[in-house]
């Protein structure tokens, strides 16, 4: 598992999440999997304190479920969970657009298309984490230059909810037309005009939360391999 390596000592707790974090999202630690925090910490190298306190944030955000003296497992994507955690996140996206285009200099335009030309060029070639790096890359830029530090904490609190499902539709180029919307969205800012921002922004989330949806409900009526324990 690629995301579970040993960590530095310093801010354990946060390492321990971060890393837990990421074996979520990309799938290391699958839908369903038991969790063991003795097994989790031979594996980041740490002693189980951080680890148990990294699996508590990670219950309170979601991404893992826990039923005392029987299981602490990573929960399975829901419909309505992923819903309402894509519509949260587009919103914080829209005022971000709302608020940073004005703000937006020639720098942060240039940067947009420099990560939406490593976006393309990685859906392309079906390299779904490049792809999705790029595509984080891009609306920071706008999240950035809006200031809003409770909007990016927001989107960085339910993004990962989202990512799970999102990593599979990246996979297939031919589902994913956000280039194109990457580029109109990227043409707005140039010219100051936040209002098409604005609603290129929506139609870029509103767009994802419909592929997200549908997979999620692919993914419960297909099922999902039952929970096999850490090893």
């Amino acid at each position: 598992m690629d995301a579970l390596r040993p960590v530095g000592r310093t801010l354990l707790r946060d390492r321990a999440y971060e890393a837990l974090r990421e074996a979520i999202v990309r799938g290391d630690l699958a839908p369903g999997a038991l969790l063991k925090d003795a097994d989790l910490a031979d594996l980041l190298g740490l002693s189980r304190a951080p680890v148990r306190e990294a699996l508590a944030r990670l219950c309170i955000e979601g991404l893992v479920e826990t039923k005392p003296q029987s299981y602490t497992r990573v929960t399975r994507p829901v419909s309505r969970v992923v819903r309402d955690a894509a519509s949260v996140v587009r919103v914080m996206h829209e005022l971000a657009a709302r608020t940073g285009v004005p703000l937006l200099g020639p720098e942060g335009v240039r940067a947009m298309r420099e990560a939406n030309a490593r976006f393309a060029a990685a859906v392309r070639d079906s390299d779904v984490e490049a792809a999705l790096r790029a595509d984080d890359e891009l609306h920071q830029v706008l999240v950035v230059a809006s200031g809003n530090h409770a909007a990016a904490a927001t989107i960085a609190r339910y993004t990962p909810l989202i990512r799970r499902v999102e990593r599979r539709l990246f996979g297939d180029s031919g589902s994913c037309g956000s280039a194109e919307l990457h580029a109109r969205l990227i043409d707005a800012c140039e010219s100051g005009d936040a209002d098409a921002a604005v609603r290129i922004t929506t139609e870029i989330w509103a767009a994802l939360e419909q592929l997200a949806d549908d997979a999620v409900d692919v993914a419960e009526v297909t099922g999902i391999p039952a929970p096999e324990a850490l090893s």
